[in-house]
């Protein structure tokens, strides 16, 4: 049996895997809230307390947000310390690896179903090369997947480039950013922008600062339910004018900073979109504002006609990619691969 689990700002999603002809097969899985725990630990014990009889884990994998280094990492945030030997001796578990939540969705793209990948933009089918992973959730996270010609594999890269300067591009924009700097007093990342706390952060600054109006019905419903699903809904549905700009300038960001990516590792492979957000508002990501900011580079325009880019629809991409890796990392140490034996 293989654990999985993807550690996140709000929730750890934890899994257990083992294989069935060569792929990965769910045996379950839970949600747990992460502020609820004191450590990791705790979360995983919880997990192995609702299982009875079950086989031995033999590995473990957990994609976390943040740099991994020599196996121990602080987590952004939580206030969380992780050190993957300190894990082993707790948990009881053989190997246990920590990679970045990037890397473990980069590695699950390969264990997708087709109909869990959704194309957004058509690109050139047929290109083969690297690719580029964006994923908008709580935080921002990226990946370079590097794609290798003779094993036709592509190795993912984990990268803290959601944390780089925000890269305001037109006049709104550049409000934006005065706006976020007056707020924050400092410092903008893209983070601050293209994530969940940029959809707040971009409806406060039309509220606050463009002075769009807010209708109290609306104001009424951000106080009580969680005001990005609230404001990415009423976009969707087009009964709030204020939601559906705070959703433009958010899609249209997230576009041009996907662009980017693609322009520095020429992603002929094509672009993903992970995380949360993306799956929940497909129809916003239609309008075309994500498309004209994603090819809006001058002259590299046409090489980004022929990226293709895809929404993951599948909230376990990062569990099976920390499956994949804790199966071959522990077949190399242990010369016995569970996947080759099934």
């Amino acid at each position: 049996m293989i654990l999985a689990g993807d550690v996140g700002g709000t929730k750890v999603h934890l899994a257990l895997y083992n294989f069935v002809g060569g792929r990965l097969a769910s045996v379950r899985d839970h949600k747990f809230p992460a502020h609820e725990y004191k450590s990791l630990d705790d979360v995983v014990k919880a997990f192995q307390a609702q299982g009875k009889d079950e086989p031995e884990i033999i590995a473990a994998c957990f994609g976390c947000p943040g740099p991994v280094r020599d196996g121990r990492l602080k987590l952004t945030n939580l206030p969380w310390t992780l050190d993957a030997r300190d894990l082993q001796k707790s948990l009881g578990i053989e190997h246990i690896f920590l990679i970045n939540d990037l890397e473990a969705n980069g590695y699950g793209i390969p264990e997708l179903a087709p109909e869990s990948v959704f194309t957004l933009i058509e690109g050139d089918a047929k290109s083969v090369g690297h690719r580029g992973l964006i994923a908008a959730g709580t935080g921002l996270g990226e990946a370079l997947l590097i794609y290798d010609a003779k094993s036709h594999t592509h190795l993912p890269l984990p990268s803290e480039g959601g944390h780089a300067d925000f890269p305001a591009r037109n006049e709104r924009e550049i409000a934006l950013l005065e706006y976020l700097q007056r707020t924050l007093n400092g410092r903008v990342s893209s983070e601050r922008v293209v994530s969940g706390i940029g959809i707040k952060n971009i409806y406060a600054f039309l509220r606050d600062d463009v002075k769009m109006e807010e209708p109290q019905w609306l104001k009424d419903r951000l106080e009580k339910e969680d005001p990005n699903a609230v404001i990415g809904q009423c976009a969707e549905d087009g009964s709030s004018e204020i939601c559906a700009e705070t959703m433009r300038l958010f899609v249209s960001a997230y576009g041009a900073e996907a662009g980017n990516i693609a322009l520095k590792v020429l992603a002929m492979g094509g672009i993903y979109l992970g995380g949360g957000i993306a799956p929940k508002i497909l129809k916003t990501l239609q309008n075309g504002e994500f498309t004209k900011a994603f090819l809006d580079k001058g002259r590299l325009s046409p090489l980004l006609h022929a990226v293709p880019v895809r929404v993951i629809l599948d909230d376990t991409c990062a569990l099976l990619g920390a499956a994949a890796f804790a199966e071959a990392r522990a077949a190399e140490l242990s010369g016995r691969s569970e996947r080759a034996g099934s």
